[in-house]
Formats: structure tokens, C-alpha cells, sequence
């Protein structure tokens, strides 16, 4: 395990098992194949204590941000891999998907969380997950599922999270929105310019919605530092009203649309729904959609530095192995 991992930290140019053992002095990479798919560890332990790690070293208050990356493969045995699309190509390409977990305060960033996504073509043939060592209790589950099975638990293993983000794919789903509020953590996630939003004069597109928005609605504010300082936009909002059923007679928290407008390309606007304790302000709504990009930078530095999509895995256990040695 410390030749692996200092391997996959080491300037080897593929992190496969054959260029780390060569990295390490092995004759060969029986022993770090071993590793991944034949000894006796738990990866969902490891993965445990990373998670525990990283909020000690990170502290509370930060955002649990949730998104998907592709890996590219080649051939039809690798476990999950399919014809689907993955934003790492930007096309529909043969590829595994997986969803992931990062945590990010002011203090870094770190992955602690991730699930192998399986299409229905898998899970519904239980020999060919048989033969990539699938377990057979491993039903189909969509991403939105998996991020919600991953907030759940990683929030419940008391990782000092104060907000939840994600992109549009998982914030357009109302039944992901609503298992945050039940959690009682807050979240700023995007939603396409299509999503139908509730106000007191009924039902309207967000971005028809935040087009009825003066001009003096607009906030110029930073939503954090980037490689070439503060990230500056424009923000409108607008609080929802409260839902009593959900909310009882004081709410604790407020709903909001969110909206943040390049300045140099006005046109380019992207929307957002929030749940916020009531004391929030637009700047912190902000602040914490500019959180997101974390994971981005995380998969980044795994990909570039680590291998994270260079791995000759193709059993369901030893990929799960993979991922969790890189997020260490």
C-alpha cells in the first residue's frame, strides 16, 4: 500500500499497476494487482477514516459538494461501462461515471465520498455483474440516488458540513432539495434556466422570473478568489415564500432564487435554488455557489497527479479500491 500510494504521488507517466510495481522495484505488478482485487481490506473503512481526517484538518462549517466525473474506457468489461454521457469528453463516449464527494472550507479541499454509477444495462444482467464481482444486492440506482445515499451518510458520520452543493443535473430534483432541508443543512444548487419555480403570483420559469428583476436588483459581489483573484459577478435574488406544511409557523430557514450574471457577458446568467438559516445574506448564497467549483479542482489534481482516470481496473471491488486510495 505505501509503494502504491507514493507511486500514484511520484512523476510516473501511466498510474497502472505495471508502471507503479516498475516505479516501486518489483519484478512485476502481481503485488500491486493483489492489492486492488485480491486482499483481505475494506475499502469503505478507509474511505471512513479519510473522512474523519478531513474534517478535522479542514473544519466545520464548509460546503459537501456533489457532482460526476467520466472515466473513458475501452471494451465492454470494465464494470459500468457503457455508451452514456460524460462531461470529461463532453460527448456520449464508452465510458464508467462516477459520483463523488468532496468537502471544501476556506482552510482546502479534499474528496471524501464516492459511487460507481451502473446503468440498467448492468444491473439488469445479473451473469455479466457477476463476472466484474458485482455483488448481487447492488440494484440500479440513478446518480441522484447515490448523491443522496452519499450526503446522507457522510452527514450522519458527522463531517462538520454546513451546506451542500451541486450542479444542475442533481439541484433539479426536488426529492435531492428536499432530503437537505430534512437534514437541516442549508445548500445553494444550480438548476437549468427551464426550472419551474412557485411564487405568490403562481408558476415561472427562473429565468422569466429573474428577467422581471430591476436593474438595481443586481449586487456586484465576490463569490471567492480564483487563480486571478476575486471572482466577481452580479447576483439577483428573491426569497420564496414558506411552505407551512414543511416549515411549520417559524421557519428556521428561507428558500431562495438565486442568480449570478457575467459581467463581461451579460447574456451568460445561471440560476440557482437556496435554503438558508434566516440570518443569510446574498453575499453568503454567493459565497457558497462559488464553493462548487472545489470538486472541479479536485478532480484535477486526481486525474493529473494521481491517475484517477488511468486506472486498469476492470472488477467492481477493485475500482472502488482505486478510487478510494486516490481520494486519500
Amino acid at each position: 500500500m505505501r509503494g502504491y500510494v507514493r507511486g500514484l504521488l511520484a512523476p510516473v507517466a501511466r498510474k497502472n499497476s505495471w508502471q507503479l510495481a516498475e516505479w516501486a522495484g518489483h519484478r512485476d505488478p502481481a503485488g500491486m494487482q493483489h492489492l486492488l482485487a485480491g486482499a483481505r481490506w475494506d475499502a469503505d473503512v478507509v474511505r471512513d477514516d479519510v473522512r474523519e481526517y478531513v474534517g478535522e484538518k479542514l473544519g466545520p462549517g464548509g460546503v459537501l459538494i456533489i457532482d460526476d466525473t467520466g472515466f473513458v474506457k475501452k471494451g465492454s468489461t470494465s464494470a459500468g461501462v457503457g455508451r452514456q454521457y460524460t462531461g470529461t469528453s463532453g460527448k456520449i463516449d464508452n465510458c464508467q461515471i462516477g459520483v463523488f464527494a468532496a468537502y471544501a472550507t476556506s482552510r482546502g479541499r479534499a474528496l471524501v465520498d464516492r459511487e460507481l454509477y451502473l446503468p440498467k444495462v448492468w444491473t439488469a444482467d445479473r451473469e455479466r455483474c457477476r463476472a466484474a464481482k458485482i455483488p448481487d444486492e447492488r440494484a440500479f440506482a440513478t446518480k441522484g440516488e447515490l448523491a443522496k445515499a452519499m450526503v446522507t451518510r457522510t452527514l450522519a458520520a458527522g463531517l462538520p458540513a454546513a451546506w451542500v452543493s451541486a450542479d444542475e443535473a442533481y439541484g433539479q430534483e426536488w426529492k435531492f432539495r428536499r432530503l437537505l432541508e430534512e437534514l437541516g443543512v442549508g445548500y445553494v444548487v444550480a438548476v437549468p434556466k427551464s426550472q419551474q419555480v412557485k411564487s405568490l403570483a403562481g408558476f415561472w420559469r427562473i429565468d422569466e422570473l429573474i428577467a422581471q428583476a430591476p436593474e438595481d436588483a443586481w449586487q456586484r459581489i465576490s463569490c471567492g478568489d480564483g487563480a486571478k483573484g476575486p471572482r466577481v459577478y452580479d447576483w439577483a435574488s428573491a426569497r420564496l415564500p414558506a411552505i407551512g406544511f414543511f416549515d411549520g409557523d417559524e421557519p428556521t430557514h428561507h428558500r431562495w432564487v438565486l442568480a449570478r450574471r457575467s459581467l463581461t457577458r451579460p447574456e451568460e446568467i445561471a440560476y440557482y435554488f437556496a435554503y438558508a438559516p434566516v440570518t443569510c445574506t446574498v453575499a453568503d448564497l454567493a459565497r457558497v455557489a462559488g464553493m462548487r467549483w472545489a470538486i472541479e479542482e479536485c478532480f484535477q489534481a486526481a486525474k493529473n497527479e494521481c491517475g484517477l482516470d488511468e486506472y486498469e481496473v476492470r472488477r467492481y471491488t477493485g475500482q472502488g479500491r482505486f478510487k478510494v486510495v486516490v481520494v486519500v
